[in-house]
């Protein structure tokens, strides 16, 4: 990492991570754990793996960089747990491709609160990209909002607006490790979850499933995604997010035959087309 460009360094933990996530919509749907004991268990896991983790490697100074993060820490804490929330409950109330397609809005989000808090305006070439996915998302989301649900479809743009939010608000703190206030948003999102939980029980398929969906899906991406827009802006980095939009419907249809649209296969195209090229583009630049 130590060679590579900050363009580089950031390109390539937004799409490691995203990698990650993509099957995460598939857990979600093999998991026979009701909505509030999955929010609690993808909380109280990815809690205690990354928080273990942080003291091995940081020891007492993970709360030295807890509390130094100071209002970036806690806005970051408060946008991390709803996203973590409204992301499962929205998956739990509608096709996965809904959910997906609003998510596909943190990029143009990003970049207006980028543009309005940081002064940090988007490339031409960044603006014709967001237009491009967007345009693909909107094209999907038509065809898909049909056998959607309203509330599921609201709780995915809360997820989208909470992604753009985070992001812009690590960006302006590139000089703050703000890893120790995602452990804390995790624990607050298993507290959370605890006022509406009926079963904690995990049984056949679930005790494999739950442990490896919260540590692959979530854990692991949500430190790299916590990184990444210290190199990069956070529009870019949630571009690389859009790559769910396709990825993630294909896991469920290949496993589960919840079968995407024409209208997502041929979006799907355009969003990992114009994410390609525009990142080789930025890459090569660098």
């Amino acid at each position: 990492m130590k060679n590579l460009t900050e363009q580089q360094k950031g390109s390539l933990l937004a799409f490691v991570a995203v990698m990650f996530i993509t099957p995460d919509s598939l857990f979600i749907r093999l998991s026979n754990v009701d909505t509030w004991g999955l929010v609690f268990y993808r909380g109280v896991i990815p809690f205690i793996t990354v928080f273990l983790g942080m003291l091995i490697i940081y020891k007492l100074n993970f709360f030295k960089m807890l509390f130094s993060s100071g209002y970036h820490g806690l806005l970051y804490i408060g946008t991390f747990s709803v996203t973590n929330i409204t992301f499962v409950v929205s998956i739990q109330n509608t096709n996965v491709a809904n959910t997906l397609v609003m998510i596909a809005m943190a990029p143009m989000l990003s970049a207006f609160l980028g543009a309005l808090f940081l002064k940090e305006l988007p490339d031409r070439k960044t603006w014709i990209t967001i237009f491009i996915t967007f345009t693909a998302a909107i094209y999907i989301f038509y065809d898909s909002i049909q056998i959607g649900n309203f509330y599921g479809d609201v709780l995915g743009l809360v997820t989208a607006l909470g992604l753009a939010v985070g992001a812009v608000t690590i960006r302006s703190a590139k000089d703050r490790n703000l890893i120790p206030a995602a452990v804390v948003g995790k624990l607050i999102v298993a507290l959370f979850a605890l006022l509406f939980i009926e079963s904690f029980a995990l049984t056949n398929g679930d005790l494999i499933i739950v442990p490896l969906m919260c540590i692959m899906c979530v854990a692991i991406p949500f430190v790299l995604v916590t990184i990444a827009p210290r190199f990069i802006p956070a529009a870019e980095v949630n571009l690389f997010f859009l790559l769910e939009t396709i990825i993630g419907p294909i896991w469920v249809w290949l496993i589960i035959k919840e079968q995407p649209s024409l209208e997502t296969i041929q979006g799907g195209v355009v969003i990992i087309t114009a994410i390609a090229i525009h990142s080789f583009i930025k890459l090569k630049n660098s």
